[in-house]
């Protein structure tokens, strides 16, 4: 059972190392678009736990429909703040460039 635990983890380990790279590297590009790509899935995929938590009881069951809703957008605001801690330098650097045009 360890054993099992172990091997999963270190197979899952590799695929979030390499998410959290991918979201810096796009995160760093000069358009903001390539960065919000990751973010967005991540939404679209815990609006679609959400729906599924709707098709199986068939009713509205609220609990499981916030619950999903929850847990499933805690990646999506770990790749966000990926996201806006990367964009800061891209903000402070167009700020310290319109104070070099204005000191002209």
């Amino acid at each position: 059972m360890i054993t099992t635990i172990i091997v999963a983890l270190c197979s899952i380990l590799p695929f979030l190392i390499g998410l959290v790279v991918l979201q810096v590297f796009l995160s760093k590009r000069e358009s903001k678009w390539p960065g919000l790509i990751l973010p967005l899935l991540s939404f679209l995929y815990s609006l679609v736990m959400a729906l599924s938590a709707v098709a199986y009881n068939g009713g509205i069951p609220w609990g499981p429909i916030l619950a999903s809703l929850i847990l499933g957008n805690i990646p999506t605001v770990i790749l966000l703040a990926i996201y806006f801690a990367c964009r800061e330098k891209f903000r402070k650097r167009s700020k310290l460039d319109k104070m070099h045009i204005n000191d002209l």
